[in-house]
């Protein structure tokens, strides 16, 4: 990592002693539901501490502390800002390196910039096993200079798939928080597909397009191989002010094999009355799965499929017998049916409460131009094509989220958002 200290004249690094830095607290972060202080720094994470300690999977761990969504947002005259911060970067044995995960900058809620940083730890991820091992590494900065002058409105959207901790904030002007208010906030909840899977950034997941193109506040509980209809989760949606809601509910349900039909009805009832409780009126809209062909008619567990690997290409498989969907084993299909009837069920008392299909979103004919590359996520261009569709559904007048002009945040404690 390169110091400041190291800035020479001209250089577009300002010198040492131009340097603020600014405390990393709640009032500059939005999207995150909760603050950790590390011997680093702070972690954000899209679950609080009382959901994270009654879940001990590792795979929750990891999508929770990514912080999709989650973006420092401040106003100042600043025209460079340096931010340090500890990433953790997956590497699966085996497959090809990812690629960094990128900082997305926005000056004025225009795109302004993008960078990555270097260093950082390695979670080493053995598909066969399941093994993991942490490799530590240092600290990185990410570096943005040549900023306009003149009072601005800046944001710094982290990484969505890396755990980013921050550890400094630096400007060469002083840094105030953003008061909070004047655009309805979205909660969202959803699958890894929701989290951003294969985005080419943190602004281009679909939930974040839809978001900037619906002109509201996001907060992203979309979570990598975790939306499973914890109860947890649906406390943390409850207890999380937002003037809309949306449960991306199914296909981790199926490609964990979670669950069969008959746990699958009531556990969906009871994940809707716990967010009801905390959000009874607001506008809630349940979505089923996109089309996803390999579990559209046979069910999980979903498995690796190293075959194409010599060519860098990891790809997944439904590992399941279609002939136990006579069992109750759950399919695509089956749970597109069941949400359907459900929602059908309780709007007769909830007229607040919507439905939309996935296949809406990424249907037949999408998969045909925009297949899935790895046969179970979305690549960058099929994200944007799904945010593009959320918005036109979602947020049209005659939508459910159309209602124009901010609303008031619906009943529920503070949280860092």
């Amino acid at each position: 990592m390169n110091s400041p200290h190291d800035a020479v004249p001209g250089s577009a690094t300002p010198r040492a002693t131009d340097w603020i830095t600014t405390p990393l607290t709640e009032d500059l972060l939005r999207g995150a539901l909760d603050l950790e202080r590390t011997e680093h720094g702070v972690l954000p994470h899209r679950l609080p501490a009382r959901a994270r300690a009654q879940c001990a999977d590792g795979q929750l761990a990891m999508a929770e502390s990514q912080p999709s969504g989650v973006r420092l947002v401040f106003r100042t005259r600043a025209t460079a800002v340096e931010l340090d911060t500890l990433r953790t970067k997956m590497v699966y044995e085996g497959a090809p390196a990812r690629p960094d995960g990128l900082y997305d900058l926005r000056v004025n809620g225009r795109p302004a910039g993008q960078a990555s940083v270097t260093g950082g730890n390695a979670l080493v991820v053995d598909m066969a096993t399941g093994s993991t091992e942490m490799r530590p590494g240092p600290v990185g900065t990410v570096r943005f200079p040549g900023l306009p002058d003149g009072v601005k409105e800046v944001e710094v959207w982290l990484p969505h798939n890396e755990i980013t901790q921050l550890v400094a904030l630096r400007t060469d002007a002083p840094v105030e928080a953003v008061p909070q208010g004047g655009r309805r906030v979205w909660l969202h909840h959803g699958s890894s597909i929701s989290q951003g899977s294969n985005a080419a950034s943190p602004t281009t997941t679909w939930p974040a397009l839809a978001a900037s193109l619906g002109g509201v506040e996001l907060i992203n509980l979309g979570l990598g191989g975790s939306a499973l209809l914890d109860p947890f989760t649906a406390r943390a949606l409850r207890d999380t002010p937002a003037d809309l809601i949306s449960v991306k509910i199914g296909i981790n349900v199926v490609n964990a094999d979670l669950m069969r039909l008959r746990a699958f009805t009531p556990a969906v009832h009871g994940f809707l009355d716990t967010i009801r409780e905390g959000h009874p009126t607001a506008p809630l809209l349940v979505v089923s799965p996109i089309l996803c062909p390999i579990h559209e008619d046979t069910p999980g567990p979903s498995a690796p499929d190293f075959s194409d690997l010599s060519a860098g290409k990891l790809q997944f498989r439904a590992a399941g017998d279609p002939a136990e969907r006579a069992a109750g084993k759950l399919t695509l299909h089956v749970i597109r049916d069941e949400l359907a009837r459900v929602v059908k069920q309780r709007t007769a008392d909830d007229p607040n409460l919507h439905y939309l299909d996935g296949r809406d979103l990424y249907g037949e004919a999408d998969f045909a131009e925009l297949p899935l590359p790895d046969r179970l996520h979305p690549d960058a261009a099929t994200h944007r094509r799904i945010g593009e569709r959320f918005a036109e559904l979602a947020f049209a007048a005659s939508g459910p989220f159309g209602a124009s002009g901010p609303g008031g945040l619906s009943s529920g404690p503070p949280c860092l958002r």
